[in-house]
């Protein structure tokens, strides 16, 4: 149960002094909680004999606001203290996981649910801060507390009194164990389908367009209703064994009334105790109420805290596929791509998605990379980025092996636009300056320009400072394209990648930033994937792939003569109007 504790050790460690000075104060408030009902029993003693005085009463009185007022203060303290360190580890952890899902490649991706992510990110966060705060107040109340409480009464007023009425405990201690490890296995169940719900409700309103165009509403609410029912049982299948622990313990606690008033009484008619010890002795049981109720809080919240910390450990345990060489090499830049012979394979694929790759791309030149649908443009171009661990053959950037330089001076390089374009919930500005967040405003203006995006501005409402929706949903496909286009230009890198990225454009904006780029970029290397051929004429090298493998290269004239798949498929582009 206490496992969690241990886990999180390094925290403790971090932050040993506020949680010594917290849990310091909180035991010397539960050692205050103990002194009233004792001077209430010695009142309720002098009040019997009859020997009351005004003084006497005034002393007790300044005692009592004395004790209220060091209660009060010691109370604050801890609690501040105490519940801050709480805020601090969820701090911690949260920034951990999100530099963990910044530095995680693709794989890591495929093999966990973006659902499943964000609920480790929010609600397993919050359990496991739960621990660091309300946990370890459990944890006092129901070992320190309670023992100051339980020595008061044994060694005060009555031990024997003392011994039966808490013969209840140790049989509520059993049970709340017992429940408490079906707490964790059921917790773990809901905390699941929950990132399952989650990752349903994160589809649905990215993809509500397409479920309205396919009229897909009754049976998306019908899936979701589903899946709410799921994790309302297996939160409710949760909630019922927690519901157990304030029966448990309010039986557990009856009893004891019972045998101290029963045997108390006994004790008092034979002259064993006062009225007052009496009195004080069941005050000291109500008080004792909570610390016995703590016990059970504090298994539940330490077996749903270790679960919740398992799941979180789970996720930033995960080593990336990609790592950098301990010893790297620096280069001054990317004089050179060399490709010498790569095979590559996706860790789910069944075939060789790149197949003895050879190729050499001098800087300054311009590559194009063209092949029917699926046949490794894209991830040829992953090789580039890092995305996966390289299989076989070589890569050299600069002459030196990718693999033995870091993975930030290799992005460094390079300006890339993805097929999938992604825009952030910001202004147009702030999504073009995220390549570049010291540019000025001249250099803004000029990727805007070379992104052939100026017109499309004038006709926004805001210019720049347009909102473009989650994921640029308020701008086309051609204007989302182009911004994107201009974020990278904007970095103005040494290595320009463009993924299929003039897709969605006319055939005149795509000669208008094609001869943008050739005239700004000169001594630059600029790598174009595409399915349009206009759109890689003007380069110095183009390869065809298919199934992974070169099976044309050369110029645009070179392929042309070769008459084969680039010449075939040229001349059908040009029939459809596909040409510049």
């Amino acid at each position: 149960m206490f496992d969690v504790l241990g886990k999180l050790s390094w925290f403790f460690g971090q932050y040993w002094k506020q949680y010594t000075v917290a849990i310091c104060l909180l035991m010397m408030a539960s050692m205050l909680d103990v002194v009233p009902p004792y001077l209430l029993g010695s009142i309720i003693d002098i009040l019997a004999a009859g020997e009351m005085t005004k003084a006497i009463l005034g002393q007790y009185i300044l005692i009592f606001i004395g004790i209220i007022i060091g209660g009060y203060a010691l109370n604050f303290f801890w609690q501040y203290r105490l519940f801050e360190g709480a805020i601090n580890l969820e701090r911690t952890m949260r920034r951990k996981l999100m530099l963990q899902f910044l530095r995680m490649t693709p794989t890591f991706y495929e093999k966990n649910r973006t659902g499943d992510l964000m609920a480790r990110a929010t609600n397993d966060l919050n359990a496991v801060s739960l621990t660091a705060g309300f946990g370890i107040m459990t944890l006092i109340d129901s070992t320190i507390y309670l023992g100051a409480i339980i020595c008061a009464m044994g060694l005060m007023i009555s031990w024997k009194l003392t011994l039966f009425a808490m013969l209840p405990v140790p049989i509520m201690a059993v049970l709340i164990q017992h429940f408490g490890k079906l707490v964790h296995e059921r917790y773990m169940k809901a905390q699941d389908a929950f990132g399952v719900l989650n990752d349903s409700v994160l589809e649905s309103v990215a993809g509500v367009r397409v479920i309205r165009a396919y009229v897909q509403e009754k049976k998306d609410e019908k899936s979701f209703a589903d899946m709410s029912e799921e994790v309302y049982e297996k939160n409710i299948h949760t909630a019922r064994i927690n519901a157990l622990f304030g029966p448990i313990t309010k039986i557990g606690t009856g009893i004891s009334y019972v045998v101290a008033l029963g045997y108390g009484a006994i004790l008092v008619s034979n002259g064993e105790m006062s009225v007052g010890q009496l009195v004080t002795f069941n005050v000291y049981l109500g008080l004792a109420v909570w610390p016995i109720f703590a016990i059970g809080e504090l298994i539940n919240v330490m077996q749903q805290g270790n679960a919740s910390l398992d799941r979180v450990q789970e996720t930033l345990n995960y080593e990336a596929d990609v790592q950098n060489h301990k010893d790297p090499v620096t280069i001054k830049e990317p004089s050179e791509i060399g490709f010498d012979d790569l095979t590559f394979q996706y860790p789910t694929s069944q075939v060789k998605n790149l197949q003895q790759i050879s190729l050499s791309v001098k800087k300054g030149q311009t590559l194009g990379i063209v092949g029917k649908t699926g046949a490794g443009k894209t991830t040829f171009l992953r090789q580039l980025l890092r995305e996966y661990p390289l299989d076989k053959g070589q890569l050299m950037i600069g002459g030196a092996d990718i693999a033995a330089q870091t993975k930030e001076q290799i992005l460094d390089w390079i300006g890339y636009v993805p097929q999938d374009h992604v825009l952030f919930s910001r202004t147009i500005r702030e999504n073009i300056l995220f390549g570049k967040e010291d540019a000025s405003e001249k250099d803004l203006m000029k990727a805007v320009s070379l992104a052939y995006f100026e017109k499309d501005l004038e006709n926004l409402p805001r210019g720049l400072e347009t909102l473009v929706g989650e994921k640029g949903v308020s701008l086309s496909g051609g204007q989302k394209q182009r911004v994107s286009i201009a974020r990278a230009l904007i970095k103005d890198p040494e290595i320009l990648i463009l993924d299929d990225s003039l897709s969605a454009v006319d055939a005149k904006t795509e000669s208008s930033i094609i001869k943008n780029i050739q005239t700004e970029r000169s001594g630059k290397t600029t790598i174009i994937t595409t399915h349009r051929l206009s759109s890689v004429q003007h380069a110095d090298h183009i390869i065809v792939l298919d199934e992974g493998q070169i099976i044309e290269e050369g110029t645009h004239e070179e392929l042309l003569k070769n008459k084969s798949w680039y010449k075939e498929q040229f001349d059908r582009q040009q029939l459809e109007g596909g040409g510049a």
